[in-house]
């Protein structure tokens, strides 16, 4: 495994981690849960991502049991949890300074940390002052509950405007973004953000690198009856994949399995190297529901991307 900074900070991340998201608490429980975390950290992998909103809790419960049950030193790993969606009660959702306190202490709690190494605001609040939001992440980290914050789907201007706000307070502002970043999906990484990495030094924890299950194959023949786009409220996933814009990139993806084939790697293996082709990119979440299939993915790292190689890829992908 190698390992990156996270943006400009001192953080080394892994370049692969392993995130929680419809995994844990859905298709994975505690035991499951503690096989893909041990291969993962036998691998190298140090970050595991998770939030509040995740299974209801339960991801982060699930994640907190096995970090317990697996006995690593709190210095060896990296966690993360997300702001945003606590509950349908008006105090327990958005970024007020309640809702963030309450968040960040529940998931210190389900996840049975003393801190949490990343916290992300996991959307813009426009409901909520950006100065409250700055003050709640500042005094977390004074306090020691948090050691960086960011922000996971803002925009390049709302992220702006977030460390605007806290150097005219003196605090510290996001220094992490957590994007959707894919073959299919580059133009907030790409473009957008290229200002914020030279001008606020920001990370970026990329999420859906294989663009929902696209980048696999595994939707070529059609839809799987045991993919995640049967679980229940993740419905929304099938209708992206059957929808016009998703067959398209089926059909992309098609030609690039071709692509993979010539470098003796599978489609998803090729589309994970390719991620970390960008050096703005500090880490690639992967989700993975089945030991087999974190073992496959884990195996991009030995993936070398030709330039010609990648020539061909972008050329389908713009097709």
């Amino acid at each position: 495994m190698k390992y990156r900074k996270l943006g400009t900070s001192g953080l080394k991340i892994s370049e692969y981690s392993l995130g929680s998201w419809i995994t844990f608490g859905n298709q994975v429980q505690l035991k499951e849960a503690k096989e893909l975390m041990t291969l993962a950290y036998d691998q190298g992998v140090n970050f595991f991502d998770n939030a509040e909103v995740y299974a209801e809790g339960q991801s982060e419960i699930i994640m907190g049991q096995a970090f317990k049950d697996l006995k690593w030193t709190r210095d060896s790993f990296i966690v993360s949890s997300k702001v945003f969606w606590g509950g349908d009660k008006p105090t327990q959702m958005g970024l007020s300074r309640k809702h963030i306190f309450d968040a960040c202490n529940a998931a210190l709690r389900r996840l049975q940390v003393e801190y949490l190494d990343l916290y992300f605001c996991h959307r813009p609040d426009p409901e909520t002052p950006l100065e409250e939001i700055v003050w709640a992440m500042n005094d977390l980290m004074r306090q020691g509950k948090i050691m960086y914050w960011g922000t996971s789907e803002w925009s390049a201007n709302d992220i702006y405007a977030a460390w605007n706000s806290a150097r005219k307070l003196n605090l510290v502002g996001p220094t992490m973004e957590q994007p959707e970043y894919n073959l299919f999906c580059k133009e907030k990484v790409e473009t957008e953000f290229s200002s914020l990495y030279r001008e606020i030094g920001l990370g970026t924890t990329i999420w859906s690198p294989l663009c929902s299950g696209i980048l696999t194959g595994k939707y070529n023949n059609g839809m799987p009856n045991d993919s995640r786009t049967s679980l229940k409220g993740y419905e929304w996933i099938q209708g992206r994949i059957t929808s016009e814009v998703g067959q398209a990139r089926i059909a992309k993806a098609i030609l690039l399995s071709n692509v993979a084939k010539k470098l003796n790697c599978t489609l998803a293996q090729m589309s994970l190297a390719w991620c970390l082709e960008n050096k703005n990119v500090s880490t690639v979440i992967l989700g993975a529901s089945k030991i087999s299939q974190l073992q496959e993915n884990l195996k991009a790292q030995e993936v070398i991307l030709s330039f010609d190689a990648i020539k061909e890829i972008d050329q389908i992908v713009k097709s």
